[in-house]
């Protein structure tokens, strides 16, 4: 994060002007958010996409949820960078992806009696993986263009 640019700076939301579109939103971001904090419990679970969701949804259902979600201290900062700029923290895809890949491999691992699925669920990793890695991390390329990282 660049020094001008407060920490918690909340980005703007923009409210729909249908009410009806309004609740349904944030009916799917109160969902999306139950997900998300059961993803961080559940290691199959993903956290991430699902917390993004609730907050794209919260952006135009609810400026009180927004900004209430905006200010909490485990999911504000990731929102925040998705919001400026699209990325995430290199930490957070790492973490992610291993996680991701040892809950996959467990499930594989037990349903070896089923190879079609082990299949499915290998493919689904994969790619899934291969999604993610390529976000870009604003603070993994910072550190590897000054020399700090190996690359």
């Amino acid at each position: 994060m660049n020094e001008d640019e407060a920490p918690y700076e909340i980005p703007e939301s923009e409210l729909h002007p249908s009410l009806v579109v309004r609740m349904v939103l944030w009916t799917l971001g109160s969902l999306a958010l139950v997900l998300g904090i059961i993803g961080v419990f559940l290691p199959g679970l993903p956290t991430t996409p699902f917390v993004l969701v609730a907050a794209a949804c919260y952006a135009r259902a609810s400026e009180p949820f927004y900004r209430w979600l905006i200010a909490n201290p485990t999911f504000g900062p990731l929102i925040i960078e998705w919001r400026r700029h699209h990325s995430i923290p290199y930490r957070i895809k790492v973490i992610a992806i291993t996680l991701m890949s040892l809950t996959i491999c467990a499930s594989i691992w037990t349903l070896s009696a089923m190879p079609w699925l082990q299949f499915l669920l290998a493919v689904i990793g994969l790619s899934t993986s291969v999604w993610l890695w390529r976000i870009p991390s604003r603070d993994h390329d910072t550190a590897r263009e000054q020399g700090d990282a190996p690359g």
